[in-house]
């Protein structure tokens, strides 16, 4: 079945923008979207918990998630968006036992009006990163 132009073109409108973006210290160079088509949405992904452009691996997971939430704060600022448009988080978390710690960061950072979150363990992160944060905000 094909598709109609104006089916290709609402696709097309919608793909996220891409970038390439190095992140330093982790030796890593990777593709990011950041917002898809004219959608009211913002995607950050892949914030992490660096500090000068490293992950303070000796810090503990609670420690590299107020990292992490601070530089998707800062990321928010950029877009002028704060952590009150976030409808959406994903945590990436190597140790799944420090999902209490870091739960209590999330509740801290987000107060009352906590988004949707998923919390997925995997087995490994960019620069020894313990934590890495992906997020969905409202930009109207």
């Amino acid at each position: 079945m094909q598709q109609s132009k104006t089916d290709q073109h609402q696709l097309s409108s919608r793909a996220s923008t891409t970038g390439r973006k190095q992140r330093a210290g982790t030796a890593f160079t990777g593709g990011y979207g950041t917002k898809t088509g004219s959608s009211d949405l913002l995607f950050l992904e892949g914030q992490l918990p660096t500090e000068d452009g490293t992950v303070p691996s000796a810090q503990s997971a609670a420690e590299q998630m107020q990292h992490a939430l601070s530089n998707l704060e800062t990321a928010l600022e950029e877009q002028g968006r704060t952590l009150d448009d976030v409808l959406k988080v994903t945590v990436y978390l190597t140790d799944l036992e420090q999902y209490d710690a870091v739960n209590d960061v999330y509740r801290e950072a987000f107060g009352e009006q906590l988004p949707a979150r998923s919390v997925v363990g995997v087995s490994e992160l960019l620069g020894g990163a313990s934590v890495q944060l992906d997020a969905v905000a409202a930009i109207e």
